[in-house]
């Protein structure tokens, strides 16, 4: 097989933007739900009480991560088998399916109880597809990267993220500023969701071009379901301290982006654009700190990126959001969520690139995606609905703040578990720091 490769011609940020492309998409339509989530509570949940509609919305929401420990098994073991461009384009498909689905779906008031049904049904595909999706990109481009720069090109999965984020951002700027509320409500919220369907042609078209890696290629064997279940019962460890330091990253992702624009709206009382701009702003600080601290875990090593931005969101999550619930304006909510960019994309920007190296080779794909979806369907997925809990029980509007340090602690002591304890994989692999990672890729 290996005798087949033939070096691609495809410079380096073509093959990341196609890469990316149907990244971008999936996690489109992902924050379009929490986005606009007010206006699908009272579309598809209608209860007569705001927060329990809200709390439902929240649910179907979170339950599409329930659905990515399915995917990260079966889409994962079948990328590890079959090659990681065929896999992509299977989730590709099935994502697009689940937004075709939640766009044309009519509301309660037309269909009575079959319209949340079938939502939920579009939010249970998109969780399965999306179960493998962000594995199986970040895997594709660690394998792609030149040797001693794998940080730097794998955060650009979570760079297209951002994108997304900003491009959902500015879609909801502009809806609001030319439609009127009753609009918004009858119809306008679904706008961004068919312009996420006519865009799907198009990155079927640039993600079938992707050309398969040169590593998958150059493996001798390729597992079969039955040998990658028993590398992962070996290597349980793994997953579970890579699913906690996930964890961090997860909870802070959900919590400044998608939940955002509903906690501006209807915890802080600022208005919808204020949310809003606030929510690209961010996006477009995620996108600048993710490549850059990617980069510069690429030189001083993954280890002290992870401890460093993880202590300091345990820290500071919950007095900053104290802060700002006792001293609330636009530009006090833009400074406070600027910051918990800034640890968001440090960590993260160290992170997903970590835990490319800790998961065995022969189950790359597999391990770090049951990793990362364990993490968004235990912790991060269902931040929206316990932030919303959270303020609802204690009555503290900075009550996220507490998830966040949660989410701190979670990554703090997992980084310590794996890069001071040493954990290994029962193959002989090792979870290594950044600067040993760019060593071995040279020796390879």
């Amino acid at each position: 097989m290996a005798g087949a490769y033939v070096p691609s011609k495809t410079s380096k940020a073509a093959t990341v933007l196609r890469a990316t492309s149907g990244n971008f998409l999936e996690m489109f339509d992902f924050f379009l739900f929490g986005f606009y989530a007010s206006y699908i509570s009272r579309a598809f949940f209608p209860t007569g009480n705001q927060y329990a509609s809200l709390m439902l919305a929240f649910g179907v929401f979170g339950a599409g991560f329930l659905m990515r420990p399915l995917g990260a098994v079966f889409l994962g073991a079948y990328i590890d088998r079959v090659g990681r461009r065929r896999g992509l384009i299977v989730t590709l498909g099935i994502m697009a399916f689940g937004m075709i689905l939640i766009a044309f779906v009519p509301s309660y008031s037309t269909i009575g109880l079959a319209a949340p049904f079938l939502v939920l049904i579009g939010r249970l595909l998109q969780g399965f597809s999306a179960g493998v999706e962000l594995g199986g990109v970040s895997v594709y481009l660690a394998e792609m990267a030149t040797p001693g720069n794998k940080g730097f090109y794998v955060a650009w999965q979570s760079g297209s993220q951002q994108v997304a984020i900003m491009v959902a951002a500015v879609l909801g700027y502009g809806l609001h500023h030319f439609l009127t509320p009753i609009q918004m409500s009858d119809w306008g919220w679904r706008v961004p969701f068919f312009i996420g369907c006519a865009i799907v042609p198009f990155l079927f078209y640039i993600r079938r071009s992707l050309e398969e890696t040169q590593e998958f290629l150059r493996m001798p064997h390729h597992p079969d379901i039955s040998e990658i279940v028993r590398s992962l019962r070996a290597n349980f460890r793994i997953v579970l301290f890579g699913m906690l330091m996930v964890a961090m990253t997860t909870i802070s992702f959900y919590a400044i982006t998608v939940y955002t624009p509903t906690f501006g709206k209807t915890v802080l009382k600022l208005s919808e654009t204020d949310s809003l701009i606030v929510t690209f702003c961010t996006a477009l600080s995620n996108l600048f700190w993710l490549p850059v601290m990617g980069a510069l875990s690429d030189r001083l090593g993954r280890r002290g990126v992870l401890v460093i931005f993880s202590g300091l969101t345990l820290l500071t999550a919950y007095p900053i959001l104290a802060w700002l619930t006792t001293n609330t304006s636009f530009g006090h909510m833009l400074f406070t969520l600027l910051w918990l960019s800034f640890l968001y994309g440090s960590y993260n920007g160290a992170l997903v690139v970590a835990l490319t190296e800790i998961v065995p080779s022969n189950v790359r794909t597999v391990g770090f995606s049951l990793a990362y979806s364990l993490a968004t369907a235990l912790f991060g997925g269902f931040t929206p609905l316990m932030s919303t809990w959270l303020i609802e029980q204690t009555g503290d509007r900075a009550a996220p703040g507490m998830w966040l340090a949660f989410g701190g602690l979670c990554g703090l002591v997992a980084t310590v578990a794996i890069y001071w304890f040493g954990m290994r994989s029962r193959d002989g692999e090792m979870a290594i720091s950044g600067v040993a990672a760019v060593k071995v890729a040279a020796v390879k």
